[in-house]
C-alpha cells in the first residue's frame, strides 16, 4: 500500500500533454528495433520518462511569458543583458558565456583549458566531461569523497559528493600537470549526492597556491545549496542564493547545462573570473556557436533562462523536489530495490549489481535492469553502468568495468505527479519479482567515446515475458 508523501506540488497544471500506453507486443518490437539500447527507443513508445532531467523541465507561465519579449537581434540583443545581469549575481563571476547546452560548455572550455599531457581532476567527471576532456588531449582523475560508495545502500553519507582530499593533495603533489580541479555540484555520477561549502573551501585552499584553478559544474546549484541547508548545520539558516553565492566564490569559474537548475529546455554556460581565457573561449564559441551574446541560443531561450535562475530558488519548489525523491526512493525499496541513500533530489539511483547478483558486469546488469522496467511497462529509465563508465579492453578482453552498476530513475523538473511516480513503482515491484530470471546483454556496435548513446546490443538469454 502506498504511503501519501509528506508534501504536494507547489505549482498547479496549465497546460497537459497525453502520453502513450504501448503494448507488450509493441514494447518488444520497440526494444528490438532499437538494439536493445534505451536511449534509441522513440519517445512516442514510453509512457513514464525517467531517462533524463536534462531539458525536459516543464516551463512556469511566467517563463512562457517572457519568451515573448526574446530579443533577437544577432548580437548585442537585450535578452543577453538581462541573462548576463542575472548570472553575474548568482555567481559573482564578470564573464558570463551562453551556449546551446552543457557540452558545448565542456567542449569549448576543456578544449580552450587544457592542453595534451595535463590532467583534469575531480570528484567524479561524468560521461560527456571526460569526453570533453579526453578531446584535448588531457586525462581524467576521479577522486570521489567516499571510495567505499559502490555497493553502499545504507547511507553514503551527508556530502558523499566531496572529493577525496587526501587523494586530491596526493596527485597535487606528484609529477603530473594537474590543470584543474572540477566538483560537480551534485555529484550526477556518484548517486546525486552534494558537496560541500567546507570540501570546497579546502579544495580551494589546495589548489590556489600552485595556481591551478577550482571549476563548478553547476548545473545543479540550486539542488546543493538546498541540500547544503539540509545537511549541514552552519548553514541551515542561510538562503538558497546565499549557500550557492558562498560556493561560487570560492571557485575561479564555473560551466553548466542550464537544462537542469536553469528550469528550461535548452541552454548553457560558461561564467569565469579570468578574462583572458574567457577571451580565448568566447573566439572558439564563435568558431562553433555563434556571437558570444547568442551562444546558440534563441533570444526567447535567454528570457527563459533568466526567469528560470529565479524560480529555481524557490525554497518551497526545492522542498518539494527533494521530499518527492525521498518518497519514491522508498516506493522503490517497497518494490523490491536496493536504493542508494540518502536521497538526492534530481533522481533516486538503484543497484543493479545487487539486485542481479547473478549476471556479471561485462554482461551488463544495469542495461539488463533497465530495459526490464521498459518491457514490463514502457518505464524508461538510465543505465549507469558498465555500458556507460566501463570501456573496453585494450588487450581486447571482457569490458573493463565500471566502478558501480546503477540504474538512474531521473526525475523531470515540473513534470509527472506521484500518480505517475506510483505506476512506476508498481511496475519496479513487477520486475523485482522476476529479477532471477533476468538475463544480460552484449555490445554487438559501439562507438568510440560516449558509446552508451548509439550502441547496438544483443541480449544473452530469452526475453522475461511481462504482459502489462
Amino acid at each position: 500500500m502506498m504511503v501519501t508523501p509528506p508534501f504536494m506540488e507547489p505549482f498547479r497544471i496549465k497546460s497537459v500533454e497525453p502520453i502513450p500506453f504501448p503494448t507488450a507486443e509493441e514494447r518488444r518490437n520497440s526494444l528490438a528495433q532499437a538494439g536493445f539500447n534505451l536511449f534509441r527507443v522513440p519517445a512516442r513508445q514510453v509512457t513514464v520518462d525517467l531517462l533524463t532531467d536534462s531539458g525536459t523541465a516543464a516551463m512556469s507561465a511566467a517563463q512562457w511569458s517572457a519568451v515573448f519579449s526574446g530579443d533577437e537581434s544577432y548580437a548585442g540583443a537585450r535578452s543577453y543583458e538581462g541573462f548576463e545581469a542575472v548570472v553575474r549575481e548568482l555567481t559573482g563571476m564578470p564573464e558570463v558565456i551562453p551556449v546551446h547546452q552543457g557540452r558545448a560548455a565542456e567542449r569549448i572550455l576543456f578544449g580552450t583549458l587544457l592542453r595534451p599531457g595535463e590532467i583534469s581532476v575531480a570528484n567524479t567527471h561524468f560521461d560527456t566531461t571526460a569526453a570533453s576532456v579526453a578531446a584535448a588531449g588531457a586525462r581524467c582523475i576521479d577522486l570521489p569523497g567516499r571510495p567505499d560508495l559502490p555497493g553502499n545502500t545504507e547511507d553514503s553519507g551527508l556530502f558523499g559528493g566531496n572529493i577525496d582530499l587526501e587523494g586530491l593533495e596526493r596527485v597535487l603533489r606528484g609529477p603530473e600537470k594537474v590543470r584543474c580541479v572540477v566538483l560537480t555540484v551534485t555529484d550526477n555520477a556518484g548517486g546525486g549526492q552534494p558537496v560541500s561549502p567546507a570540501n570546497l573551501a579546502e579544495v580551494r585552499r589546495l589548489c590556489a597556491p600552485r595556481g591551478i584553478g577550482v571549476l563548478l559544474d553547476a548545473s545543479r546549484f540550486a539542488e546543493n545549496a538546498y541540500l547544503v541547508t539540509r545537511r549541514d548545520p552552519e548553514w541551515v539558516r542561510a538562503s538558497i542564493p546565499d549557500v550557492a553565492r558562498a560556493m561560487f566564490d570560492l571557485a575561479d569559474g564555473c560551466f553548466a547545462s542550464l537544462k537542469k537548475d536553469g528550469l528550461a529546455n535548452t541552454g548553457g554556460l560558461i561564467a569565469l573570473r579570468d578574462a583572458a581565457l574567457a577571451r580565448d573561449c568566447r573566439n572558439r564559441l564563435i568558431e562553433v556557436e555563434g556571437f558570444p551574446t547568442y551562444g546558440g541560443l534563441a533570444g526567447r531561450d535567454l528570457e527563459a533562462l533568466t526567469k528560470g535562475l529565479h524560480e529555481v530558488m524557490d525554497p518551497r519548489y526545492l522542498e518539494y523536489r527533494a521530499e518527492s525523491a525521498s518518497w519514491f526512493a522508498d516506493q522503490l525499496e517497497t518494490a523490491g530495490f536496493p536504493v542508494l541513500r540518502p536521497t538526492g533530489c534530481h533522481a533516486v539511483y538503484v543497484d543493479a549489481a545487487a539486485k542481479l547478483a547473478h549476471i556479471p558486469a561485462p554482461e551488463l546488469p544495469a542495461t539488463a535492469l533497465a530495459n526490464a522496467l521498459y518491457l514490463a511497462g514502457a518505464v524508461r529509465v538510465t543505465d549507469l553502468g558498465t555500458l556507460v563508465f566501463g570501456g573496453p579492453d585494450p588487450e581486447g578482453g571482457p569490458d573493463r568495468p565500471a566502478p558501480r552498476e546503477w540504474v538512474r530513475f531521473a526525475l523531470p523538473r515540473r513534470v509527472y505527479t506521484r500518480n505517475h511516480l506510483e505506476y512506476v513503482a508498481d511496475i519496479a515491484a513487477q520486475v523485482a519479482a522476476k529479477a532471477t530470471a533476468l538475463s544480460g546483454y552484449r555490445i554487438l556496435e559501439q562507438a568510440r567515446t560516449l558509446r552508451h548513446f548509439t550502441a547496438v546490443l544483443a541480449p544473452l538469454g530469452e526475453p522475461v515475458p511481462f504482459e502489462h
